[in-house]
Order: C-alpha cells, then structure tokens, then sequence
C-alpha cells in the first residue's frame, strides 16, 4: 500500500513538474517593452546607478500639477482616460511605481509603500514641482495618504480612489479574487514566480470590474507581459511577502492630514471594500465622499467621464479656487 501511495505522489510531482516546465515562462527585456508600451510622452528618469523611472508628463507647464498613482501590479496606462480630460488645464505627471510599468526596479527587498513615497518625492524634486495634488489607485491611493502625511507641505489636495490600507477582516480577505488569496501563499508564490500568469491576470481584472466585459485582450496582454520585465516578478511577490502593519491606516493618523480630500469607491469593489472608503471619510477630517454604484475597484477606467468630472469639481471647489481677487481687472472701455 506505502508503495502504491508513493507512486501516485511520484506521478502527480511529475506531472505538476512537467507543467510547471510547460507554462513556465522567461523575462521580457525593457527594449522590447518600451517598443510595446512607451508613448511619444514618454520620459526615464534616472535613479541610482542601473535603475531608472518611467513616467509622462503632459499638459500646460504653468498649470497646477497633478501627480497620479497606479495599484499593484498595474501601470501609469489605468490614467489614460483621465489624463486625456485633464491635460488641457492641468500638469499631470503619471509615475510607474518600481518594479512596475516600465520602471526598473530598484532595491526589491525594499519594495513597499516607504520607497513608493520616496519615489515620488524625488521625481517631483527632480522635475522642479515644488507643490501637487497626489492622486492614487489601490495601492497606489495608499502610498498617497502615506506621502500626505510624510510630506504634507508639498501638497495642494489629496485623492483617494478606491485606496487601501485598512487591515481587512477576515470575510474580507475570504471574499478577495484568487489571485490575491494565491499570493497570499507562500508556497504558490514560489510556484507562480515563473509561469505564465495570463489566465490568472484575466481573473484578477474581472474581479477588478463591476463589468467583466469591459477587460480586453489588450488589456490582460499588457498586464501580463509587464509583469515579466526582470525583476518585476519577483518585486510584485515580494510586496505579498513584506507587509508593515505599521503602514497600515488608522483614524489616529489619518487624524493628521489637513489637506482638501476626495475620496473616490466604487459600490461594487471586490478587491477593497467600499466601506473602507467610508472609513477614510470618517477618519480624515473635512474630506468628501463619492460613491459610485455598479462600478468595481478602478472608477478612473469603469466611469471615467463621471468620476474625472467629480475630480474636476472637487479641484475647482476646494483645491484650486479661482476667487474674484485672482481674476484679472476689466479694460476700460471693454
């Protein structure tokens, strides 16, 4: 019986084995991405000695500047349906996060919300903004409350759009995509490190949409294969591993920002829920609180003529006033 047993185990490692070998699949060069996936706004930064930041910066350079962050495991590409409104009144960079995008990475033990909100503060420096508006997706809304209160007199407003930082319950990581509890594993880390990962992508942004159909070929086969420039595997798995519970937000902290807030949840979000938004309302004091029915975790795509609508409201309201002081005098005889 020990034999027979032994063999099924010995069967089912080589076929496993064998799969593994089969959907395994290599890194794809930065030189073959950015022919893919740059744009003619397009920019590198350079950052450190081998490492360099891939962003775009497009609109009026005397407009007041807005800085958009992506989630995890996504790139500057989820802003485009905003960035295509804004851009005629606004400067807005869009920045891939390390290890994300076209960015390199940088120290992938470090990969995490400090070296984001480091990132950030060195691209802006770099680019002589001296003030902006921080906006962020997901992950990327976390790293903007963070830079909020690391560095709250860079600011002009904040942004939150379906942001994440509050420690979940345990329904709630029960209810998380597959993809995410996979992760989770340390063992399925390990084995998924390697593979294609295209049927999991696929599931991971249905999930991420309160409607599917709206995820495309070109949308899986872009995630996916930035995912596979070197290093970003393993950075986007060590984000899974690295977790602070020391990052993660509370009413206490949250307390302290001062800065005009929006935050932004679709209803329909599987990937964090929408009554997180309600907490980051009631924890950041004087904020404001649109909620979108029927939409998931990434508004800026599923509704975008409505929610870059409430943004620009918001902005005209309570981050850039126009007050009849500022408008210029009337010309004799107009």
């Amino acid at each position: 019986m020990f034999r027979g047993l032994l063999a099924i185990v010995v069967t089912l490692a080589i076929i496993l084995g064998a799969g593994w070998f089969v959907m395994k699949r290599p890194d794809i060069g930065y030189d073959r991405l950015e022919s893919m996936y740059a744009s003619n706004a397009s920019r590198f930064m350079p950052m450190g000695e081998d490492s360099r930041i891939h962003y775009r910066d497009v609109g009026p350079r005397d407009a007041p500047v807005l800085v958009l962050v992506h989630g995890f495991s996504a790139s500057l590409h989820t802003w485009e349906p905003w960035v295509t409104d804004l851009r005629k009144d606004y400067r807005v960079l869009t920045i891939d996060l390390p290890g994300h995008g076209l960015s390199r990475c940088l120290d992938v033990s470090e990969t995490g919300i400090p070296q984001f909100v480091e990132v950030i503060d060195q691209v802006t420096r770099n680019l002589g903004v001296d003030r902006f508006t921080v906006i962020g997706n997901s992950m990327g809304g976390h790293t903007a409350w963070s830079y909020a209160l690391a560095h709250p007199e860079r600011l002009d407003g904040l942004v939150l759009v379906d942001a994440s930082g509050w420690p979940k319950s345990g329904d709630e990581a029960e209810s998380s995509p597959l993809v995410f509890k996979l992760l989770a594993n340390p063992l399925a880390r390990r084995v998924m490190k390697d593979i294609d990962m295209t049927g999991l992508i696929r599931s991971g942004l249905e999930d991420s949409f309160a409607n599917p159909a709206l995820v495309t070929d070109a949308m899986v086969e872009r995630y996916s294969a930035l995912s596979r420039a070197p290093c970003h595997r393993e950075a986007i798995l060590n984000l899974m591993i690295a977790r602070d519970d020391r990052s993660n937000a509370s009413p206490e902290k949250l307390a302290a920002i001062t800065e005009p807030t929006l935050i932004m949840f679709g209803e329909k979000d599987n990937v964090v829920p929408a009554a997180h938004g309600e907490k980051f309302a009631a924890a950041i004091p004087g904020s404001e609180l649109k909620l979108y029915p029927d939409v998931g975790h990434l508004p800026q795509e599923e509704a975008a003529a409505q929610s870059v609508s409430d943004l620009r409201q918001f902005l005209a309201d309570r981050v850039y006033v126009v007050t009849d002081e500022a408008l210029p005098e009337a010309i004799p005889g107009e």
